[in-house]
């Protein structure tokens, strides 16, 4: 469990939305899919520790892994959600658009005349 005073202060760093704690049954999948094999971090690099907790971001896109008491509040550290067998792209309808961190930017397509 993380230290109430600490989880308020605490943000993603990428879109500086809150996180809360993931719930027993989240971690528990996370660790199974850990196990299996599947799981990736944000850098690209298979994840083979489980998790004994996790922070996930308000938008609920990704977790933030907790490993011996501690948050890993690294953005290359993160896994998206919902897990997808090995990427760390969500599979469920969250996108993350932003590419400079600002939820209010958002991609424009080259060709589409913007």
């Amino acid at each position: 469990m993380i230290d109430p005073e600490l989880l308020e202060i605490l943000c993603c760093p990428e879109s500086h939305q809150p996180v809360s704690e993931a719930p027993d049954a989240l971690v528990s999948e996370v660790n199974a899919a850990i196990r299996s094999g599947t799981v990736r971090n944000r850098d690209g690099e298979p994840v083979g520790e489980e998790i004994e907790g996790g922070l996930v971001r308000e938008d609920g896109a990704c977790l933030y892994p907790v490993r011996n008491g501690i948050p890993i509040m690294l953005i290359g550290e993160r896994f998206a959600l919902p897990l997808a067998a090995g990427t760390d792209e969500p599979t469920g309808s969250v996108e993350e658009v932003e590419e400079d961190g600002h939820p209010d930017h958002q991609q424009v397509e080259a060709d589409s005349g913007a």
